[in-house]
């Protein structure tokens, strides 16, 4: 490690992480053991809720690398590849994920009886769990020559005269985030409709509904934004001063808001 021409110190960042780091740490620690106790009465939403808490802490387990970024300016190596990868790996395994939870609750919900008749539950679960691993895995290795150290102006900043290759960028936008995104609106929408129009209008389903509509809520929340500078880079001409900017601007606000990812947990039904 040593200092990059190209970094600012920013020590209110590193400040800020380090708590979080703690917290999440903490917190992913507390589920992963809740559902190891209580692995005997696992159903399928719990393998989902699992692969949510790994994916979050493979984000956490590389926190300090950000804070040690923001007290010492890493430099520009393929570690910082690696880093950016991990984010990305994290940030679409729960995207994926909560679009699968969406669907599974929408089948029980709107076909109860058939959904209960379905045999190797778990099992497929998982298999949607391994599949979703190994496509975001995959495609982090394809594309990740998108973030060589060459690229990069820091270690967790793109050059903003080198913007994402289209590809990637759709591949990201569209498929990383549209499609679930549509996905889990339809699905949503129609666990509350199917829940609203019963005559049953019990305790259970109104809390049910209110945690349907606050994932997505938070859905919506934690992924437009990330999703909304992609574009935006994309777009957008960078300035003659960028990198005047990129040192002074806040680095980093869209993986800012991944990190907060980490206290992010849609409830099964």
């Amino acid at each position: 490690m040593s200092n990059n021409d190209t970094c600012k110190l920013e020590i209110l960042q590193g400040v800020a992480y380090a708590p979080l780091f703690l917290l999440g740490l903490l917190l992913n620690i507390a589920i992963l053991r809740a559902m190891a106790v209580n692995r005997c009465s696992w159903t399928d939403t719990h393998v989902y809720m699992l692969n949510l808490a790994v994916a979050d802490v493979s984000l956490v387990l590389f926190l300090p690398f950000r804070v040690l970024d923001a007290f010492l300016c890493l430099s520009k190596t393929p570690l910082c590849t690696f880093l950016i990868s991990v984010h990305y790996v994290n940030m679409y395994t729960s995207i994926l994920t909560s679009a699968a939870i969406s669907v599974h609750r929408c089948l029980a919900v709107s076909f109860p009886m058939r959904v209960r008749s379905w045999r190797w539950k778990k099992g497929a679960a998982a298999g949607v769990c391994l599949f979703i691993w190994t496509l975001v895995a995959g495609l982090c290795v394809v594309y990740s020559r998108s973030n060589r150290p060459e690229k990069l102006w820091t270690c967790y900043e793109r050059r903003k005269d080198d913007a994402l290759p289209p590809d990637f960028l759709a591949v990201l936008v569209v498929f990383g985030f549209v499609v679930p995104l549509l996905i889990v609106a339809f699905c949503s929408g129609r666990t509350v409709y199917v829940l609203w129009k019963e005559k049953d209008a019990s305790a259970e389903r109104r809390t049910i509904i209110g945690i349907v509509s606050a994932n997505t809520i938070v859905f919506v929340f934690c992924y437009t934004p990330v999703h909304v500078c992609f574009l935006i880079n994309y777009l957008v001409e960078p300035p003659a001063d960028w990198r005047s900017a990129s040192i002074s601007a806040p680095r980093g606000r869209e993986r800012r808001l991944s990190a907060l990812q980490t206290q992010q947990q849609p409830q099964p039904p």
